[in-house]
């Protein structure tokens, strides 16, 4: 099929009816799911138990320039507008996917086959929540036969029976050669300069990023990759954007962006950063002068006043108890704040106030944006942006897409940042930096 023809039989159109059906389905495994099923592939999945999984697109939305999010409500209005579908709630439609960190981002490689924003509704999707599986069947357009869903429906059961309910997760591709962007001379330079834009006084705090290239050994398995996180990173968030098979967008971000549940909105500052201990006793230590560190808490209280800020105009903030977020190989401050909204606002629309956080972008925002801009010598694309998922009644959640690298073929680009703030140490920052590539770049090296 021509693009042109396939972009207009998955966008929204006027008079389309979006039919679903669901049956609940013995457990099955996400990795063998989706190496067995084309793209585009869809995977996400929560700390408190959602994932889903999906492949091929009923629909698509796709956005670029600064009116994306309104563009993407309207887009959903369009297709929510007449839904028939069976099943109960978790099996709802919800559109997943993610937007790049800049809206007129340009799908350049290595991120060809991503817009600006872009989200589907699987054709087939896998949900599992509170211990239940289910298998749902969608179908988009003017013309659909609801009984040749229901039909498809039994095919593809049948099909699921077929997969194991447990899959070896397989071997790592290897790593053959890193080279990173900038170098440690050009980022102690950005670094710097930085420092003293903040000491001019127009900036308090940037987020300067860095890109390591990888050339692999052997081409990546992502869904193995995937499933190997799982094991690794039990606590924080996981997904997969893969539109083509030429590139795919994966990680497992520990930053919640936001959660909308009717009135009540919860979200998060995370920021600051040490390494986990060998032992216990350095563990422990090492969370100790994270809560001590007086650059780290105020990196951690500029996050937590900017969010606190950007909720504002939406409803009343709540700011509760820091602690330390510990995870694999590294450890946060993390302080969880909470709003009830005093409005029936979209998802997306806190999405759009809260992106980029201080905690990926800098204070204030348009400056650090324009230091980012200036500074950084390749293009964020999806990193550190919003990737997650919304549904009908504009509830949703999203993560920051941090902890996260776009792979395809033999050929990795990952990426990590951190806040530059005014007694930022360039040699220390470089050395934190580091860490941030380990989620990934841990599962693409041979043991």
């Amino acid at each position: 099929m021509e693009p042109a023809q396939r972009e207009e039989r998955v966008g929204p159109r006027a008079g389309a009816v979006l039919v679903s059906r669901s049956c609940e389905v013995p457990d099955v495994s996400y990795r063998a799911f989706l190496a067995s099923h084309p793209a585009p592939r869809l995977h996400w999945a929560a700390p408190d138990g959602l994932e889903v999984v999906g492949s091929g697109a009923a629909v698509t939305l796709t956005a670029h320039g600064t009116d994306r999010f309104d563009r993407l409500r309207e887009d959903a209005a369009t297709v929510f507008r007449d839904v028939d579908r069976t099943g109960p709630a978790e099996t709802r439609p919800r559109f997943l996917g993610g937007l790049a960190f800049d809206g007129t981002h340009d799908p350049a490689p290595p991120w060809t086959g991503f817009p600006a924003a872009a989200f589907s509704l699987p054709e087939i999707q896998v949900t599992r929540a509170d211990g239940t599986t289910w298998l749902t069947v969608r179908a988009y357009g003017r013309d659909v036969s609801p009984d040749d869903v229901t039909e498809r429906l039994d095919r593809t059961r049948e099909d699921l029976e077929t997969l194991p309910s447990m899959c070896p997760s397989g071997g790592s591709p290897g790593v053959e050669r890193t080279e990173v962007t900038p170098t440690k001379a050009e980022w102690t330079t950005q670094v710097e300069r930085a420092i003293d834009r903040i000491a001019d006084g127009d900036l308090r705090k940037v987020v300067l990023a860095t890109a390591l290239s990888v050339d692999l050994a052997d081409e990546i398995d992502v869904p193995g990759v995937l499933e190997r996180l799982r094991r690794t990173y039990p606590n924080c968030y996981r997904f997969l954007v893969q539109p083509t098979d030429e590139a795919a967008f994966f990680g497992p971000p520990p930053e919640r962006l936001v959660k909308r549940t009717g009135d009540r909105v919860e979200t998060e500052a995370l920021a600051g950063s040490v390494p986990r201990g060998e032992t216990p006793e350095e563990d422990a230590d090492h969370a100790q002068s994270l809560l001590e560190s007086e650059k780290l808490q105020h990196e951690q209280r500029l996050v937590v006043d900017a969010i606190m800020d950007q909720l504002e105009p939406l409803g009343e903030p709540a700011e509760g108890e820091q602690g330390v977020r510990k995870l694999t190989n590294i450890q946060h401050l993390q302080t969880p704040i909470e709003a009830t909204l005093s409005g029936d606002e979209h998802v997306l629309t806190i999405v759009e106030a809260l992106h980029p956080t201080p905690a990926v972008g800098g204070l204030p925002p348009g400056r650090a944006w324009e230091v980012i801009r200036d500074t950084e010598t390749f293009e964020r694309g999806w990193y550190a942006a919003p990737v997650g998922w919304f549904d009908s009644d504009g509830d949703g959640e999203f993560a920051v897409g941090i902890r996260s690298g776009v792979v395809g073929g033999r050929r990795a680009t990952l990426f990590a940042g951190n806040g530059i703030v005014a007694d930022s140490d360039p040699d220390e920052e470089w050395a934190e930096v580091k860490h941030k590539y380990r989620p990934i770049l841990d599962e693409l090296e041979r043991e």
